[in-house]
């Protein structure tokens, strides 16, 4: 077991406690990553705060990158000093999900509770999401890694591994948008900014961006959205209608909040579908009328984490980012240190942060 600094979340809703935590080595099929950066995803929050359970006490951070420094038995395709980005995707390639090449769905169990880390007292520590990365280093399995180019910078890797892959994902992944088709984005955040760009990407006609806060419209239209629609409008879906001309063919929730699901039925066209990203707190519900998308041919289709294949879509996703076609450098809004994790977690909080990120060196 090697010691390594960790933020540790000991309750629900308390500010995290940046302490020393064991770290065993990598095991069969896992590997060893000394961390550059971690960002801090909204998903991490809920949890911190209670909204979905889980165990204690519990590092979370899921969306990481460094430099693999150990491999365990069995590893192959990823080296000692290679550069990776790490995920919360951990794919057994086994399961019935895993074999219909939809590995975010893997059915095989994580114990977070018996994984690589301990406290340092020897301790259960809970490895949430089978990454743990608010943390110096990771031991996680080597179906979370794909190999990034040396010289990469990678603060803006570890967006990688979850905000973009989960909005650049929905649009083309969940949703196969085709080029001219009319999207709305409830939802300007992180995520929201990187389904913008999907659809972008993807050859959107109209990309309408829905969010209470103007300077969140403002961002949108710079990552690609045409139209920015306040969602304090008495009926904001009338507005983007009228901006579109008609309803639109996809519709992406990004935000975890049940009323913005409860209205998004209501931008979509005949034959349209809602894409649900965002995950509400445990136990918050929604309601719809299901005669209404029975009768007009509509769907709701939810999307984990973009429905990616990391190590078939991150790599194009980085070739973008080369290009100039992918923004990854204008998300981070700012660079903290681990020690500043709760005054980081604050700011994502307040709602004006695209993605804060967490740099080790």
């Amino acid at each position: 077991m090697k010691t390594i600094k960790a933020a540790v979340c000991h309750a629900f809703g308390a500010p995290l406690t940046v302490e020393d935590v064991q770290l065993r080595a990598p095991g069969p099929g896992e590997i060893e990553v000394q961390l550059d950066a971690v960002a801090i995803c909204h998903s991490d929050i809920s949890y911190a705060d209670g909204a979905w359970g889980g165990s204690l006490p519990a590092v979370y951070g899921h969306e990481a990158a460094g430099h693999i420094t150990a491999t365990g038995e069995g590893v192959t395709g990823l080296d000692v000093g290679d550069p990776v980005v790490v995920t919360l995707i951990r794919a057994c390639g086994q399961c019935p999900s895993c074999g219909a090449g939809r590995p975010t769905g893997c059915e095989t169990p994580f114990d977070g509770d018996h994984g690589a880390l301990k406290t340092a007292q020897g301790g259960k520590l809970h490895q949430a999401m089978a990454c743990g990365a608010f943390a110096e280093a990771v031991v996680v399995h080597h179906s979370q890694a794909v190999k990034i180019p040396g010289g990469m910078a990678m603060d803006a890797a570890s967006l990688l591994a979850c905000g973009v892959v989960t909005g650049v994902g929905a649009v083309v992944n969940a949703a196969a948008l085709r080029a001219g088709q009319d999207v709305v984005v409830i939802g300007a955040g992180g995520v929201g900014l990187n389904a913008i760009q999907g659809a972008r990407l993807a050859g959107a006609r109209r990309i309408v961006a829905v969010d209470m806060n103007e300077d969140k419209l403002n961002d949108a239209r710079a990552f690609g959205a045409t139209d920015g629609v306040l969602a304090t409008e008495e009926k904001p879906w009338r507005v983007a209608k009228a901006a579109m001309g008609r309803g639109a063919d996809a519709v992406f929730v990004t935000v975890g909040a049940a009323r913005a699901y409860n209205d998004a039925p209501r931008y979509i066209a005949s034959g349209g579908k809602v894409i649900m990203v965002g995950m509400p707190a445990t136990g918050d519900a929604s309601t719809y009328e299901p005669a209404s998308f029975a009768a007009a041919g509509q769907s709701m289709v939810g999307s984990k984490m973009g429905d990616v294949v990391i190590k078939r879509d991150i790599p194009w996703m980085i070739d973008l980012y080369a290009q100039g076609r992918l923004m990854l450098d204008e998300l981070i809004s700012k660079r903290w240190t681990l020690d500043q994790i709760n005054e980081a977690i604050a700011d994502t909080k307040s709602g004006t942060a695209r993605r804060n990120v967490i740099l080790f060196r």
